[in-house]
């Protein structure tokens, strides 16, 4: 597969490993691509799975809707819902990162009968990330996800200001290299005001989106030195699962675990694998 559509939309879709292997899906998140799990996909791909990671809504060229709406969670999550009944393989393995882990929180929790387990990165249930804002410093840690909310302004000082916007993501975890394909694949193309339409549209979804939870075995990673979330949300999470939950820890790691710690990830989604199977 390297394109799958809905509703007039075409998504670019990086297809690796075997074609007869069990599916695990990945959902990448801000201000990245598809291409951001390349190091995670080589190790499962080697353990006889194969890989589907998206260019999700807003980043792919052919997938660029206008207007905040056009991003609710809800549109989000019905982008990979015909993704996976595409692919005709039965239900998958999930796994997502930052926002890609909220698209994959809402997947796994109104459709569990496509999701075998699921491996969530960084970003919490939406239910114990809000709840986090009053236990932790994580509204002082959110504070540009407000920022963005202005219309125009952050796409325009990010662009006008690019070398300050890279430097930001090399510091915060990533090497020079993949800072720099965010500023080609991103920054310098319209998927910028995509992606920033994600956080606009994050006040639009529905209130059961943080009560429901999931019923498919979980693992959830959070990293100690990420920048963007706290610990609180990270051990809330566990109160939205009904079935099997895992918290792990990776410490001395960014917010950046697909980039920064591509092969212990990769263990930790095979484990969840494994248990889920057996």
């Amino acid at each position: 597969m390297e394109q799958f559509t809905r509703d007039g939309l075409t998504f670019d879709v990086i297809d690796s490993g075997p074609t007869d292997g069990d599916v695990v899906l990945l959902l990448h998140g801000f201000p990245q691509t598809g291409s951001s799990w390349s190091g995670v996909s080589a190790v499962l791909n080697e353990h006889g799975f194969r890989t589907i990671a998206p260019t999700q809504r807003g980043y792919s060229p052919g997938a660029r809707p206008r207007g905040r709406r056009a991003y609710r969670t809800s549109e989000l999550t019905a982008d990979a819902v015909a993704l996976v009944e595409q692919l005709d393989r039965g239900p998958v393995h999930l796994v997502g990162h930052d926002w890609g882990a909220a698209v994959a929180w809402s997947l796994a929790a109104s459709r569990p009968d496509l999701v075998r387990s699921f491996t969530s990165v960084s970003v919490p249930h939406p239910g114990a990330f809000i709840s986090s804002m009053t236990r932790s410093r994580q509204l002082l840690r959110s504070w540009y996800m407000f920022a963005f909310q202005v219309p125009r302004l952050p796409e325009y000082l990010i662009r006008r200001f690019p070398d300050r916007f890279e430097a930001k993501l090399s510091s915060g975890g990533l090497t020079p290299e993949e800072a720099a394909e965010i500023r080609r694949d991103v920054l310098e193309t319209d998927a910028l005001t995509g992606g920033m339409n994600w956080y606009r549209a994050m006040m639009l979804g529905a209130p059961r989106d943080l009560k429901r939870r999931v019923a498919v075995p979980t693992t959830h990673v959070w990293s100690d030195a990420d920048f963007a979330l706290d610990r609180a949300g990270a051990e809330l999470a566990a109160d939205y699962v009904t079935a099997d939950f895992r918290l792990e820890v990776f410490e001395g790691v960014s917010h950046w675990i697909p980039d920064q710690r591509p092969t212990e990830l990769a263990d930790v989604i095979l484990a969840r694998i494994a248990s889920a199977s057996g």
